[in-house]
């Protein structure tokens, strides 16, 4: 198969959906549902662990299971969509989650909760890229930027929404419920995407499987992941476990790609990236997302950490940045198009900049309110970012190929997600550990002064006014530890812009290779 073979079906003209406003309201069901489902279990883990008579450790691999499993499918989007058809596989692959989500909410131990949420995982892989490729597929090309903004509205309410509605699930009726309501949900999405879609005629492929590129892939993803998840457990490269997972990973993964490179017919079509855009928007879109991430992990806790905030409460100071890509993402979707993608993604990363230079000056006695106006600002960059970065990358993909480039771009999002979740609390401890001894370095209880100002602290006891002290200094360090990140983060925010720039219009999404220029 030569490097402009099809990677995705491709669909006949006036195949389209009876009403694309009910298609659009189905295919963003199933995408919500899937992308809430990364966070959502994340505030009842202790709730689950205690029901099912496990560990905290243990329940850790709640999340893990899924993440693995879908960063495993993600790059297979292609392949599937190419063998069975796109509708086909996002019926089947909704059907499949919501099946899977049953299973999870009626598991009765740890273990089939973690085999359950796999499953959940790695058929919530295709779920969103093939998404991506219907709604641009349903639009015309000049309202196509509308699709991306509802995706990208959904991208980022959806993981703030999680947390939020897990923790009211798990308080006022029973963890079993984050998952059992999502088996309504996709029999729901899947019931109208496959009506109002029943007409579209894929031509389908029966490619070979690929498979030491499937071998490859699923053990170096998943060892890759699961160093990611255990590294700061386990102390990263001082644990030989890590440097296991790390070497493993390593040769598998640079097996994959040379040979993901020079086969005939790929499982992943790495051959993708020789297009301009799709290169300088999804190198975008990873370094952007790793940044966006870290931003929405630290906050949350760091809220529960050093300010006392309960889960509630640190999710209402978050929620926030979802209010303005609700509002501006139809205005973006109707009026974006006639902008340079690029001025919208540079003024996006401007913001976000900003609001992490402004986060790198706070201090211990914050108010809420000035919390929740900087998420608030930051909401304008959250806007602006993902729908042109999105139409950037796949503007110079033809419609074969954005499946399986949707898939690609999402799966390498994601994997720039684990990196930052683990590269933040690693970098987060060390700064902390290293302000912490700078802090302690002159405090002598030796000095009378200080004797007599510790003791007051106690209460007169002198051990229990140095347990007070050094919870502060404690804090202290912390919040330390937190603006040094976010300092970085304005940073590196700030030299995304320069990737974006390496994109060349014309900007429609989907709007073909040939257009684009530059491979």
């Amino acid at each position: 198969m030569s490097a402009q073979a099809p990677t995705a079906p491709a669909t006949t003209v006036g195949a389209g959906p009876a009403n694309v406003a009910l298609c659009t309201a189905g295919l963003a069901l199933a995408s919500f549902m899937q992308v809430l489902d990364t966070t959502i279990a994340n505030v009842s883990l202790p709730t689950i662990a205690g029901n099912l008579g496990a560990s905290s450790q243990q329940a850790t691999w709640v999340i893990t299971s899924f993440a693995v499993s879908t960063a495993i499918a993600l790059p297979l989007t292609g392949w599937l969509s190419r063998r069975f058809g796109e509708v086909k596989l996002f019926i089947w692959a909704t059907i499949a989650f919501s099946i899977a989500s049953l299973l999870c909410g009626i598991a009765q131990s740890m273990g089939m909760l973690v085999v359950s949420r796999a499953l959940q995982g790695f058929v919530a892989g295709p779920m969103y890229p093939i998404t991506q490729s219907l709604l641009v597929s349903i639009y015309p090309r000049e309202k196509r930027g509308q699709a991306l903004a509802l995706l990208a509205m959904i991208t980022v309410v959806a993981p703030i929404a999680g947390p939020i509605l897990g923790g009211w699930i798990t308080d006022n009726y029973s963890w079993e419920w984050i998952f059992l309501i999502n088996v309504p949900l996709g029999i729901i999405a899947a019931a109208i995407v496959g009506s109002q879609l029943r007409h579209r005629v894929e031509t389908t492929e029966r490619p070979k499987m690929d498979y030491v590129g499937l071998v490859t892939l699923v053990i170096g993803v998943g060892c890759l992941q699961l160093m990611l998840d255990l590294g700061n457990e386990e102390d990263w490269f001082n644990s030989t476990k890590i440097v296991v997972l790390t070497c493993i990973a390593a040769v598998m993964l640079a097996v994959f790609v040379i040979w993901e490179l020079t086969d005939k017919d790929p499982i992943v079509d790495l051959k993708l990236l020789r297009h301009r855009n799709f290169r300088a928007g999804t190198l975008a879109m990873i370094v952007g997302y790793a940044a966006f991430f870290a931003v929405a992990l630290m906050i949350p806790q760091w809220l529960q950490r050093d300010m006392g905030y309960t889960a509630i409460w640190a999710g209402l100071a978050t929620a926030p940045l979802g209010i303005l890509p609700i509002m501006v993402a139809p205005v973006l979707g109707k009026f974006g198009h006639k902008v340079d993608m690029r001025y919208l993604a540079t003024i996006a990363f401007l913001v976000l900049s900003m609001t992490s230079f402004i986060r790198s000056g706070f201090n211990l006695q914050v108010n809420f309110e000035h919390v929740a106006g900087v998420q608030l600002l930051m909401g304008v960059g959250v806007a602006l970012f993902f729908m042109p970065v999105l139409q950037i990358l796949l503007s110079d993909l033809d419609g074969r190929e954005i499946a399986a480039g949707s898939g690609l771009a999402t799966f390498l999002r994601t994997l720039a997600g684990s990196f930052a979740a683990s590269l933040t609390t690693w970098f987060w401890a060390r700064r902390t550990q290293q302000h912490h001894a700078d802090l302690t370095e002159h405090v002598s209880l030796y000095d009378p002064g200080m004797h007599q100002q510790v003791t007051a602290m106690g209460q007169g006891d002198l051990q229990h006014g140095a347990a007070v002290l050094n919870e502060m200094i404690n804090h202290q360090a912390s919040q330390m530890g937190f603006n040094d990140i976010f300092l970085l983060l304005g940073w590196v925010f700030l030299l995304i812009i320069g990737l974006v720039w390496l994109a060349k219009p014309p900007f429609g999404a989907g709007a073909g290779a040939a257009s684009a220029g530059g491979h």
